[in-house]
């Protein structure tokens, strides 16, 4: 009895020792299952010793200007790479000197390298990029000298003119956060970081292809994989035309040389912008190769700000150029009509307050009170807006008053196709509430009404306004990109969008621009046998008042609407309208008198200095 009960016990614990050893068996087997097939990393290490997978990087998109030049192409460039476990004996000292750097930053770069995120001694990393082909030749004559070095052919961007930098934007180096977000691009990869580069970096990257290469015992590739039937090739990325015309764009920029402003150009009927200027600006070929590193920095610490497109970044009283705003506000609210006159004592003059204006005729009706560009006649017609009946009080016209600013594109982003643009400021009456309490009324804001105060446009913004009076009501949001090479542009940029004004406010604004030009402070605006309507502005400031305008031509057949804001340069008169004809002359003619020619080179000349006026 005793012993069948101890042979029951041994074979009892047989069962549960062979199935421990089972037990452990298994857990073996999963892991190097999960080791050896499901894992990536394990599968790359392994795949890394049999083959070499080279990305093959596509052309990027080009960019032509809207008469069909090239404006941005590609030209060679070299990356070099490595795979960590690789490198054996290399010699440090002749990479260096062959690569024309120094031992220090050898180690700097291989030390940054280490501490990147996704590092793998199995895994390519990314040395050195955009060495042009005078600088690779070398390093590749003795590349069988550095083994698990590698080269990798891409392109890098160049340029056929020095202008509109701000425009095309950069590429760089993509970013650990990008990366992660978008499966497209791995460590090393380019991506469009500025302006158009960036905003239209879908189209313009293309898709990449791949080779596969098979490897030796010893690491040497013996070619392509079973012949290529692996391999993809690269896709190349889609062609943009811009709306730019570079002849009118490198114009824009000499006449700004030494000046600190915007000239925005936009052909009304399309939305698509003819020249847009930043100044200062900077050749785009400063950020091309290996130099890009230290140009980029020299002008992100100029105090001047050359990488900032003021253009769109840039907020700004509008000054009297937004009297055309508050002149069809009024007409279409019914507060005055073409005939209402205002009187004007030197200036805008309530009780104890008085708004200054320089002398002309008074009273005086809506055409000549925009041809002389009279203060006095849109303070009246704001205090008569908000004693109106029409509204419960100040706040609730305050508010109308808003909405039609809104409708005009002002107070938000237009919404044009490059990063940074700002919105700009227009105040509603929860605004004045908040600063005056309820003790406030027209007098209180009377600013706005001359594009003073808190008002503060883009000169993108006020570009569009021009060119909605030349469409007399409509605009199409403003953008760089006229097409796309097998795509549609998106439809925001098809589209018109249409303001609270009806069209007889905007006929009777369009000739009191056109009096501004025949017979008033625009006069420097006119241009032989062409019929051009502009305003003049002058925004006030704590140094020097900056010098604006706006204008289009022809009157009824408008091909072209303008802004142009020079910082400090006074009078709106004495830099922006002259700049403003001369644009609209080259457009629209084709080329500058000589007589042109000559004022555009005196222009040029002339130097303004930041707070300082003019030398």
């Amino acid at each position: 009895m005793g012993n069948a009960h101890n042979d029951f016990k041994l074979e009892k614990r047989k069962y549960v020792l062979g199935g421990i050893v089972l037990l452990v068996v298994a857990v073996y087997i999963v892991r190097l299952f999960n080791l050896q097939i499901l894992s990536e990393e394990y599968k790359d290490k392994a795949d890394s010793n049999a083959f070499y997978k080279k990305t093959i990087y596509p052309a990027r998109g080009l960019m032509y200007d809207r008469n069909g030049k090239l404006l941005v192409y590609n030209q060679p460039a070299y990356d070099i790479t490595f795979i960590p476990r690789e490198i054996k004996k290399t010699d440090t000292l002749e990479l260096c000197s062959t690569l024309g750097i120094t031992r220090d930053e050898f180690e700097r770069r291989m030390a940054l390298i280490r501490k990147s995120r996704g590092y793998s001694s199995y895994t390519e990393q990314t040395f050195m990029t955009r060495l042009s082909a005078e600088e690779f030749a070398p390093f590749n004559e003795k590349l069988y000298r550095f083994p698990g070095f590698y080269v990798r052919k891409r392109s890098i961007r160049q340029y056929t003119h020095g202008a509109a930098g701000v425009l095309f934007g950069d590429i760089g180096e993509v970013s650990q956060k990008k990366i992660e977000s978008d499966p497209y691009y791995t460590r090393g990869d380019y991506i469009g970081t500025q302006g158009l580069e960036a905003s239209y970096e879908r189209y313009l990257r293309g898709e990449k292809g791949t080779e596969m290469l098979l490897r030796d015992a010893y690491g040497r590739i013996q070619g392509n994989y079973r012949d290529g039937a692996y391999d993809t090739l690269p896709v190349p990325g889609k062609n943009l035309t811009l709306g730019i015309d570079i002849e009118l764009q490198e114009l824009g920029e000499q006449l700004l040389q030494n000046k600190i402003g915007s000239i925005v150009a936009i052909e009304p009927s399309t939305g698509e912008i003819l020249c847009m200027v930043s100044s200062p600006s900077y050749d785009p070929r400063m950020l091309v190769g290996r130099q890009r590193g230290e140009n980029h920095k020299l002008l992100s610490q100029d105090k001047r700000k050359p990488l900032m497109n003021r253009a769109v970044m840039g907020t700004y009283p509008p000054g009297s150029t937004f009297k055309t705003s508050q002149a069809l506000t009024f007409l279409q609210e019914g507060i005055i009509t073409h005939e209402t006159n205002f009187h004007c004592s030197g200036g805008f003059r309530y009780n104890k307050f008085k708004l200054g204006c320089h002398a002309h005729g008074s009273p005086l009706p809506l055409y000549p009170a925009i041809a002389t560009s009279c203060n006095a006649y849109f303070c009246w017609g704001l205090v008569r807006m908000f004693s109106s009946s029409k509204y419960k009080g100040a706040q609730e016209a305050m508010d109308v008053w808003r909405d039609y600013m809104v409708s005009m594109g002002f107070g938000y982003r237009l919404g044009i196709d490059i990063p940074g643009e700002a919105r700009g400021m227009i105040p509603n009456a929860k605004y004045y509430t908040r600063h005056y309490g309820n003790y406030w009324n027209a007098v209180t804001v009377i600013s706005i009404s001359i594009g003073q105060g808190e008002v503060t446009l883009t000169p993108l913004q006020i570009a569009n306004l021009c060119a909605t009076i030349a469409n007399r009501g409509t605009f199409v949001t403003p953008h760089l990109v006229s097409s796309i090479e097998g795509d549609t542009l998106p439809s925001t940029y098809r589209e018109h969008r249409t303001t609270k004004v009806g069209r007889a406010a905007y006929e009777d604004v369009v000739r009191g621009m056109r009096q501004a030009v025949t017979d008033g402070t625009c006069r420097g605006a006119a241009i032989p046998g062409i019929e051009v309507c502009g305003k003049t502005g002058t925004a006030e400031n704590k140094g020097k008042d900056h010098s604006a305008f706006i204008g289009f031509a022809p009157m009824n057949d408008p091909k072209i609407a303008i802004a142009v804001y020079v910082e400090n340069g006074g009078f709106g008169a004495t830099y922006g309208v002259p700049i403003g004809k001369l644009i609209m002359e080259k457009y629209l003619n084709g080329t500058l008198s000589e007589e042109s020619l000559i004022k555009a080179k005196e222009i040029q000349n002339r130097v303004i200095y930041y707070g300082e006026g003019e030398r």
